[in-house]
């Protein structure tokens, strides 16, 4: 019989919270290798020394060109933050590999220049607000409830380090139900704000809320209003282990197609 190849996948920032899970995931599923990790300070030593795991006989490296080169990745998975993301997107498409990236704060000019770049070279990518499947069914469900009930608002919970408000998972849930209602001016005319920022955020007219505390994880409630009832859906991510399936099947995925995708919902229709 013969042997399904294993996808060469590269880990950046392994040593932070999110890629110490996608080390983890790629190391546990059979049709995935780890050939490469690449950290912003520590090199030289073993990964799974330096993460407390097995040996995984690759060293971590503080050169993401090198390791790209050297390792020959299908795969280049980050997790770390806007400011270096970029720079390793625009690298790991340069040598033809197909970037899977949970960080939030992209902006849509990135997105762009992105999907033109993998399309030049053939090759799939994928950037993602969020890798929880309940997260993407929240999404789909309140795009389909602000159909019926187009008054909104969006309250969004992570732990107190997030760097970015509102969230990726909030912009991309607002963005979705703003294809399926009009631009609507909530709350009373005449509404003022004592406190500046009291209403939130405000997008097409529904207003997000940001919370940052420790002990959160991430979490959203989408709620709606009408005519004597309210509807919430709520999702929540209790440990960093419920987006590491959607890392798996993006990872997959993405070895399928040309262009980037934006957005984990279009790869589980």
């Amino acid at each position: 019989m013969e042997t399904k190849e294993q996808i060469r996948v590269v880990v950046v920032g392994p040593r932070g919270k999110m890629g110490r899970e996608v080390v983890r995931t790629v190391l546990s599923d059979p049709e995935l290798e780890l050939v490469g990790a690449v950290d912003r300070t520590l090199s030289g030593v073993e990964v799974g020394q330096a993460l407390g795991l097995p040996e995984t006989g690759v060293i971590l490296s503080t050169n993401l060109n090198e390791t790209l080169v050297e390792a020959k990745p299908d795969v280049m998975i980050d997790f770390t933050n806007p400011n270096s993301v970029r720079a390793h997107v625009e690298a790991a498409i340069e040598y033809g590999v197909r970037p899977v990236v949970g960080t939030t704060g992209i902006t849509q000019d990135d997105l762009r220049k992105w999907d033109e770049a993998l399309r030049k070279q053939e090759i799939g990518g994928l950037v993602a607000p969020n890798f929880a499947i309940g997260a993407i069914l929240m999404m789909k469900f309140a795009a389909i409830a602000a159909r019926y009930m187009p008054h909104v608002e969006i309250i969004e919970l992570h732990h107190d380090q997030k760097l970015d408000a509102p969230s990726g998972t909030a912009v991309k849930t607002a963005e979705l139900i703003a294809k399926e209602r009009k631009s609507l001016r909530q709350g009373h005319p005449n509404e003022e704000e004592k406190w500046a920022g009291a209403r939130g955020a405000e997008f097409e007219g529904m207003r997000i809320h940001s919370v940052r505390l420790p002990g959160f994880v991430a979490h959203q409630e989408v709620i709606f209003g009408g005519v004597g009832q309210t509807l919430t859906i709520r999702h929540d991510s209790i440990t960093r282990e419920s987006f590491m399936p959607g890392v798996a099947m993006a990872t997959k995925r993405v070895m399928t197609y040309e262009g980037l995708v934006y957005g984990l919902e279009n790869l589980i229709d």
